[in-house]
């Protein structure tokens, strides 16, 4: 055990901050963290945009679903998938690269690299006391949300990141077990087993939100999963991506 893992196991989403933005220097030091993650052969295929401005950022929180912590932060982050640096290196050396750019395995690569580089801020900033939240909401509207942060072609905003000084200290949330996630050798054949694991974390989730809330809640993970995913949701995403020039081929 040590002061990294730590804060690993410490994680957990804050949804309410101090309003006091973060210094610049703090900025630096989380974007120099993001970038010190590992990436896909060196080619980096992501961008991260800041947003100070108050009124940018009540228009995000708008498009997100009206979350209001997404205006009410220390700063904001957006992660992006972002392949037109490679787009100006091909022109920059005369070279058509499109095929390679365009393909489902440099998406990818894009996705991955900014997932990676955005849990390393994360950790940073929640080795600096400070709390994060992820928003996934951003990807509601992405028509609306590229026009607010003008965006190229060869670039999709993936998700935001949400820092700032916690204003509420909420219970670290179960994870499921680690033997349901955790496999030696080869995957889990046994669905008996598979469905005891997951029947266990069942009633520790049960447990969780009965004492969060007073008695008020008390509902499953598998039941929330079976609701949420009987819901499609962001349906236009393919159709959105392809039209930035990504996963075509």
């Amino acid at each position: 055990m040590n002061s990294t893992i730590e804060t690993l196991l410490q994680h957990k989403s804050i949804r309410k901050y101090e309003d006091k933005p973060l210094t610049d220097e703090q900025i630096k030091l989380i974007v120099q963290s993001a970038q010190a993650a590992s990436t896909s052969s060196y080619v980096q295929a992501y961008s991260i945009i800041g947003i100070k401005d108050k009124e940018k950022k009540k228009k995000l929180a708008e498009l997100a679903g009206h979350q209001p912590y997404v205006a009410e932060n220390g700063h904001f982050f957006v992660f992006c998938a972002d392949f037109h640096r490679h787009d100006v290196i091909a022109e920059m050396h005369n070279q058509d690269l499109s095929t390679s750019l365009q393909s489902t395995e440099k998406f990818m690569v894009a996705l991955i690299d900014a997932a990676l580089a955005a849990q390393n801020a994360s950790v940073a900033a929640e080795s600096m006391g400070l709390g994060i939240c992820y928003i996934g909401g951003l990807r509601n509207q992405l028509d609306e949300v590229v026009e607010v942060l003008k965006t190229p072609d060869h670039v999709v905003p993936l998700f935001g990141l949400t820092v700032g000084y916690p204003a509420q200290d909420p219970d670290v949330k179960p994870r499921l077990p680690l033997e349901h996630v955790y496999h030696e050798e080869e995957y889990q054949q046994n669905q008996d087993v598979y469905k005891q694991q997951l029947k266990k974390y069942d009633d520790e989730i049960s447990a969780y939100y009965h004492e969060r809330t007073n008695g008020e809640r008390n509902d499953t993970w598998t039941g929330q999963m079976a609701h949420m995913l009987s819901k499609p949701t962001r349906m236009y995403m393919k159709e959105f991506v392809q039209k930035k020039h990504f996963d075509t081929k």
